[in-house]
């Protein structure tokens, strides 16, 4: 099997080719190494891929024009695991321009590329935050998803739009993944646990929004990769017959599917677990909510378990020690040196 993975060098998209690579698949890793964190994070995750042989790096943007096109013309991959975007909740705030670039333009020549040379399955990164304003939880993926909070939720609840006509007007197959909060070893910069961890490590405080009255539907990198492998293999068919409670079109082989831990966990509760894996103590700044985000999110998993059947769930203490022992690793210069500490973060 050979599949292309767009976002290769990001956090999720590292995960699956290693874990794509150690069934012996082959794996094409699209990646552009952005600067919107640390390119070396990037750099140092694809260092841990390209020593395998059934790994091709390649260098680019999706929203080039072509590009997509030419590489699966190319290379003709059966499947297609769309995880390129400008991401980032607070950041779209500040430059939306990246956003309807990566996003939208990005997807588009995905999009175009998959009609002009047609994978048996294209799955494609979405995410929780098209829930937006929405006060029913858990949330399920046939509730309704026009109240977006930010321009970053907007650029994927287009995307999500987007890839319903092309399956509808193509036959192509595809299946959008709506994340929840993703946390483990490799993490991205910009994300809380990642931001707690190099506060508790630099005796910095914590800042809280809403008063640290949030709740996160955290969920290990592991289990999310383990889920998406396996809906790898759960290609939507039109017509088909839907199962109870299934998201699949009625009009084209289009399945949107929530991948998150299904229970959501307060944030100071997550910071105590934080605190029990570095040993430290945490000093907390309580701050108002932020503009673009939501109080609770809590994945309903129920479809999910319908198409892949019982699910891998780390619990977290396990995965918090997995992240904080990474996260002492890898920068474990910094923190062994207090005096020449590096700014691992700037805010």
């Amino acid at each position: 099997m050979t599949v292309l993975i767009t976002g290769a060098a990001g956090f999720i998209g590292f995960h699956l080719a290693r874990r794509l690579l150690a069934e012996g698949a082959e794996v094409l890793g699209l990646d552009d190494h952005n600067a919107y964190y640390d390119p070396a994070l990037k750099a140092a995750r694809e260092a841990q891929l390209i020593v395998h042989p059934n790994y091709l790096s390649l260098r680019g943007g999706i929203e080039t024009p072509g590009l997509l096109a030419g590489i699966m013309a190319r290379h003709r991959p059966r499947v297609v695991v769309h995880l390129a975007a400008q991401a980032g909740v607070r950041h779209s705030i500040e430059a939306p321009g990246s956003y309807a670039s990566a996003n939208l333009a990005g997807t588009f020549q995905v999009l175009e590329a998959a009609r002009a040379c047609p994978p048996d399955h294209l799955l494609m990164a979405s995410s929780s935050s098209v829930y937006g304003g929405s006060d029913r939880m858990p949330y399920r993926e046939t509730d309704r998803t026009d109240q977006p909070l930010s321009f970053y939720a907007a650029t994927k609840k287009a995307s999500e739009a987007m890839a319903h006509s092309y399956a509808a007007l193509y036959g192509l197959p595809i299946t959008m993944l709506r994340f929840f909060t993703v946390y483990g070893p490799w993490g991205r910069p910009d994300m809380a646990p990642f931001l707690f961890t190099s506060a508790l490590f630099e005796d910095r405080p914590i800042r809280l929004f809403n008063n640290g009255r949030l709740q996160r539907d955290f969920t290990y990198v592991d289990d999310l990769v383990e889920a998406i492998r396996a809906l790898i293999d759960v290609v939507p068919h039109h017509p088909a017959m839907p199962l109870p409670g299934d998201s699949l079109s009625p009009v084209s082989p289009f399945r949107i599917v929530n991948i998150g831990n299904g229970r959501p966990v307060p944030l100071m509760d997550f910071i105590r677990a934080l605190e029990d894996a570095t040993g430290r103590k945490a000093r907390l700044q309580l701050l108002p909510m932020q503009p673009g985000d939501v109080e609770a999110t809590w994945a309903d998993t129920t479809l999910l378990q319908r198409l892949i059947g019982p699910r891998q769930q780390t619990p977290m203490s396990v995965a918090l020690r997995r992240h904080v022992d990474w996260f002492a690793s890898y920068y474990a210069a910094s923190l062994l040196e207090p005096q020449d500490k590096q700014v691992l973060l700037h805010h």
